[in-house]
Order: C-alpha cells, then structure tokens, then sequence
C-alpha cells in the first residue's frame, strides 16, 4: 500500500494517482485506474513506465549497477556459475550443496533433445540462419509437451527442461549451417564443457577445451537477465494471455533476433569487420564523430548505463584470457578491437559522451575467438538469457496478473461512409 499519492488535474478534475517506493530505484505512479476518468497516458517505448512488479533483478543505469536477487553482477560472475544463477533466478535464493547438486542432475535428466526436434532442422536449407531455425525448434517443442501453467513444479520443471535444451538447440544449428552430424549429450561434462563439446567437437568423445568452456559461462552468467528490456517484457506480455510456456518462449527469441536488441554484439563484429585494419582507425573514428556521416561506432555506450556497463569490465578480462588461450590476438581484427578500445577510454569525444566500450563489444570478440560464427552470436545469448525469460514467466503466473493490453493514441481518419467504386 501507498501513502503517498500525485494528483492529476486536467479538464476542471482532479484524479489522485498512488505512488509506490520500490526497495531500490524511483518510486512509480499507479495509472492503472485513469482510463476511467477518460484519460489514458502517453508513453511510446515505454520508457517511464513500469509494466510490472518484480523481484528478480535491479539495474541502476546511473551507477553503472546489475543486481540478480540483489547479488551484484561481479560477485556472480568471479564466484559463481551458470547454473547456480539459474536456480538463484528461478528459487529467489542461492542453492546449498545438496540442493545445487539436485538441480545439475535434473538439468542432466532433460538434455536430451527428442528426435522429432532433430527432423526440424531437417526441412532448413544449409545456410539458413541460425535464429531462425532456433526459433522453429523451440516452437515444435510446444508440440511435444502440455503444461498446467497453473501448477508451480511444472513450471519450473518447464523451465530446467529449456535451460537444459538449450545448448543443444544452438549446436544443431551450428552442425546443420556446417554439414555436421548432431552429436549426443554428455553427462560427464560441465553445463558450459558440454555445450562446447556440442558446438565444436569433430567426433564423439573429444575433450573440450576448459579455459573457452569457463569463458563460455561466463558469457551465460553476464546476459542471464538484464530486467525488462524488450525480448522479457515479450515473453511477459505473450505469456499473460496464458499459452504454453515454450510459445512463450519462443516470443522472446523473436525479439531478440533484432539488431537494436540481441544482434547487437554481431552488429559490433561487423563494424570491426568494416574498420578492417589499424590504419584505418582514425578514418573510421573522424567518421563517428561527423553527425552528418552515417557510419555508427556499434558496440559502445548503453542506453540503459550512463557511465558503465558493469558487465564489461568482466567481460574485457574474459575477452584477454580467451585471446591468449588461442593466439589470436594478432590478427588483424583483434588489433583493430583493441585500438579502437584504447582510443574509446581515452579520447575526450567518447569520454564526455560516456561512449565505452559495452558488453556487446567484448562478447562479440570473444566468441569469434573461440570459433563461434558470427551468425550465431544471437543464438548464444537466447542460451545465456533463457533462465531469465523463463524466471520473468513463471514470476508473473505465481502472483496476480492480467492480460497486457496496451492503448494507443489514435491518429487515424475520423469515421467516414463508405462511396461504392464506379465499376464501368
């Protein structure tokens, strides 16, 4: 309950408005009851709304701040792992012994992928993208099984079910772009070994390189969740009209296959792509600087943190150590990356602007020298955020909630009669 309140005058009325303080960031005002006074708000993008109440996770884009179940994102990433953030987004509190080793044993228990799921990949062309065969795979899942979204253990049964699937939907769609066999699961691995022994093994049985699969976690650690950005607000909004959860699901991957969203860190490799080669460096960044030139620097700032994305300063340190792990570090691509790193964090133009390098920056650098297609890297981070979604999904059917419907301010032709055509 509120014991604050706005009120709202316009028309010769006055209509009081609750406000509510949250535990950490601005307090919001309560608009839900306005359209009875004959006023809607106004807010494209959502930008100053809040469409939900969760517990999930915090950003303070002013403080450079990423908080899961209140864990800072640092904390998570140097001492934690994957799979222990996944049940900490799904439970609300972190795992013991014997409890994070039941939850790995049932991640095993669902790695399987069934058969009529590998026959999807089956009706792609070879060069087909990898989302959008992500995307077809998740949805044939909805055929496999019913779930009572009402009931909480088959929920988050639904949910283990998807964070174990994962990595395997994403290698098939790597082996099927390469003309490679799909390979089984394997239970003697790590979660993040596993998928990476999926992803690039040349035959059964091959040792996945540990210091890639460990940077691989990490990667999943970092994109997790990140609050209500779009693809988990579609996932929120899909799943508000109570369809199965892998309809759900799959919403989430479609928004996410944006540029603007999920595709970002691809955008970033291609700009490097462009820049191709040191010399060119200061062409490309008098380009940046130019408002008239088109030519966008991808993969610096963040329209959420305003001094510093916090997950990239992790990320640089995995970025260094996969790049060392693989002695690529220079090739021509990786010089570029990096110059254009150091003129970011020292030139006054990108300074005052807080143009740093973000996450999508370094993620994309490292994935590329760990061998991960470009077109993949979308895929990657469906993997990493699907505790995320699925956490946001089950959130909301736990409590009260109500259909997203959305209005619009409508700017269309007044009602107007029908004249018949002459048909001569």
């Amino acid at each position: 309950m509120s014991d604050r309140k706005a009120t709202l005058t316009f028309d010769e009325k006055s209509v009081e408005l609750a406000i509510y303080k949250p535990t950490l960031g601005q307090s919001v005002v309560d608009v839900s009851g306005l359209g009875k006074s004959g006023l809607y708000t106004f807010d494209p993008g959502f930008m100053a709304t809040a469409a939900c109440e969760s517990k999930i996770t915090y950003i303070d884009g002013g403080a450079g701040k990423l908080m899961y179940r209140g864990y800072p994102i640092e904390q998570l990433a140097e001492k934690s792992c994957f799979l222990e953030v996944c049940y900490l987004l799904i439970y609300g509190e972190l795992p013991n012994k014997i409890e994070f080793e039941s939850f790995k044993e049932k991640i095993r228990s669902h790695t399987k992928v069934d058969p009529h799921i590998e026959n999807v990949f089956k009706a792609f062309k070879p060069d087909a993208h990898p989302m959008a065969m992500m995307m077809a795979a998740a949805s044939a899942e909805a055929g496999l099984h019913t779930v009572n979204i009402h009931d909480r253990e088959q929920r988050i049964d639904t949910i283990i079910r998807l964070i174990a699937q994962a990595p395997s939907l994403v290698a098939m769609c790597k082996r099927h772009n390469e003309g490679l066999p799909f390979l089984k699961p394997r239970q003697d691995l790590s979660y993040s070994e596993n998928f990476l022994y999926l992803l690039t093994a040349k035959k059964e049985g091959e040792a996945p390189n540990k210091v890639l699969a460990e940077a691989l976690d990490r990667i999943f650690v970092l994109h997790a969740d990140h609050e209500q950005n779009a693809s988990t607000s579609t996932v929120r909004l899909t799943g508000s009209t109570d369809t199965q959860p892998d309809a759900a699901y799959v919403s989430g991957i479609a928004a996410l296959w944006g540029p603007s969203h999920g595709g970002a860190n691809e955008a970033a490799l291609n700009m490097l792509k462009q820049i191709g080669d040191e010399s060119k460096i200061e062409e490309y960044v008098a380009r940046a600087k130019d408002k008239n030139d088109p030519f966008k620097l991808m993969g610096f700032g963040h329209r959420v943190y305003k001094n510093f994305d916090p997950r990239a300063k992790l990320m640089r340190e995995t970025c260094h150590e996969v790049l060392k792990e693989t002695g690529v570090g220079d090739s021509p691509l990786f010089k570029v990356a990096m110059k254009l790193q150091d003129i970011a964090l020292s030139d006054a133009y990108f300074i005052e602007r807080k143009l740093y390098p973000n996450v999508d920056f370094y993620s994309g650098i490292t994935q590329r020298a760990i061998g991960i297609p470009v077109n993949l890297f979308t895929n990657i981070f469906v993997l990493g955020r699907t505790p995320g979604w699925m956490s946001h999904w089950h959130e909301m059917l736990s409590e009260s909630y109500k259909i997203s419907r959305p209005r619009q301010l409508y700017t269309g032709a007044a009602q107007r009669d029908y004249v018949e055509m002459d048909k001569r």
